[in-house]
């Protein structure tokens, strides 16, 4: 079980020369989230979702607040915790001058994978992702969905328990967001746990079992998608998000 308790990040940014402001890009997160689950992290760019998801990887540090994940925390665990996440972001830079075969075994020998197995994953999911016509191409060769699909086969090459996934459909075409969303499904089938960051609330509809909106980095609301909107009177999580913060003309 992943359980975020009241975790923080402030930060310092310059306004000119002299002056700073301090600002908060979340504020007192809390929530937990559990195996066989997908929860969405939902909200607007900027709204602190990246952030977030990059303190619960241990990719960035808390200001406050703790990270527990099934009872350990980053502090005295890092690595233990470490082996059984997988994190993927859109800003995730891949190396360019190797091919997608030579990247996912390179990052299945790091986790220390038995040759035949780790030959065996990389078919599967080469498979899973239909990467068989590009497997052996170079990655700067590769299209933006290709690459995409090679980025979250290197997250998941270790077959992890948590998913942290960061705009995973991010600039994918229609058939493209289906398969990595078919994934997901099949994943979460699979008794893992699954945080997903997305600003599409159609398509959180779709695959998450609970959402944690966030707005100007404070939770707004947690639930499912059904109580969000029965709660806000919607019929859908972008009507509800929108009630929630009194309409977009309030921003």
């Amino acid at each position: 079980m992943i359980e975020v308790k009241e975790i923080s990040k402030k930060f310092i940014k310059k306004v000119n020369k002299k002056d700073t402001i301090t600002f908060l890009a979340d504020d007192s997160i809390s929530f937990s989230a559990k195996p066989g689950e997908v929860l969405g992290i939902l909200g607007p760019n900027g709204a602190g979702k990246t952030t977030l998801l990059r303190m619960i990887a241990g990719i960035m540090e808390p200001s406050s607040g703790e990270v527990i994940i099934d009872g350990l925390n980053y502090k005295d665990n890092e690595v233990q915790i470490k082996k059984e996440i997988a994190f993927l972001s859109g800003n995730t830079k891949l190396y360019k001058d190797i091919s997608a075969y030579e990247l996912l075994k390179m990052c299945g020998e790091y986790y220390n994978i038995e040759a035949s197995k780790l030959e065996k994953r990389i078919n599967d999911l080469t498979n899973e992702f239909d990467m068989k016509s590009f497997i052996h191409q170079k990655i700067e060769n590769l299209s933006t969905g290709q690459t995409q699909r090679v980025g979250l086969a290197r997250c998941v090459v270790h077959n992890p328990k948590y998913y942290i996934l960061d705009e995973a459909t991010s600039g994918l075409d229609i058939i493209l967001s289906q398969i990595v969303l078919n994934f997901i499904k099949k994943e979460k089938a699979n008794g893992k746990c699954i945080l997903y960051s997305t600003h599409y609330m159609e398509e959180a509809e779709n695959i998450c079992d609970r959402v944690v909106m966030i707005h100007k980095g404070k939770i707004i609301k947690i639930g499912t998608p059904s109580s969000i909107e029965k709660d806000t009177k919607t019929n859908n999580l972008r009507d509800a998000f929108f009630a929630l913060i009194g309409g977009v003309e309030n921003e």
